[in-house]
């Protein structure tokens, strides 16, 4: 399998010429060359992990393409045929094994709703938990997308996260809000918590690949 880092929280796995999506959202290039796209995965509602342009488009050169995400998405999205999914569901769509983790967004604050949301674990190896820190309990995570700046967390808990879950690998996600010499800080955090645990942390920019 072959995974690509797109802008911001989006990325795409590639298996035998089929595709994943998961989260293409509005901080993400439009999407103009999905074809061979299987499934879509959008782990929950905010803009940023999704919209109904990027999705359409997907939709549209694709057909046949299966969209997966909670309650919340389905709500959201409901001009569209998601399958809603919740922590616990297994799901397999062409090349993929998906399983799903969590259920809630993490808090941003009091005066904002908390939201459905869930992690994704791909063919028992990636796994991207969303806007969360949900840990995959028993699960020996080969590829680890960790969070490098978002509105709910301090870089000292996305470490704790790493350290947590000691990946195999570890490469930097939803990280269009920070400047270039954040982003560079927020690398050094994240190698050393993902080397804690005997890992490899990768600085993945977008368009950068990755086999697993």
């Amino acid at each position: 399998m072959r995974l690509t880092k797109l802008e911001h929280a989006a990325l795409v796995v590639e298996d035998s010429g089929d595709k994943l999506y998961i989260d293409p959202g509005s901080y993400t290039t439009p999407i103009t060359e999905s074809s061979g796209a299987v499934a879509v995965v959008i782990t929950h509602e905010h803009p940023d992990h999704w919209t109904p342009e990027q999705l359409s488009r997907i939709v549209e050169a694709n057909p046949g393409v299966r969209i997966f995400g909670p309650a919340g998405v389905a709500a959201a999205a409901a001009a569209f045929p998601v399958e809603t999914v919740a922590a616990g569901d297994e799901v397999e769509v062409g090349p993929f094994r998906l399983r799903f983790f969590g259920g809630r967004h993490a808090v941003i604050h009091p005066s904002v709703p908390v939201i459905d949301n869930v992690g994704v674990l791909v063919n028992e190896s990636l796994y991207f938990a969303g806007d969360s820190f949900t840990v995959p309990d028993g699960v020996e995570v080969d590829v680890l997308a960790v969070h490098a700046n978002a509105p709910w967390m301090k870089i000292s808990e996305a470490m704790d996260y790493v350290v947590a879950i000691a990946p195999k690998r570890a490469f930097p996600t939803h990280e269009m809000l920070l400047s270039r010499v954040g982003k560079s800080t927020a690398n050094v955090r994240l190698q050393w918590a993902t080397e804690q645990g005997g890992g490899e942390y990768l600085p993945l920019e977008p368009g950068d690949t990755i086999d697993f």
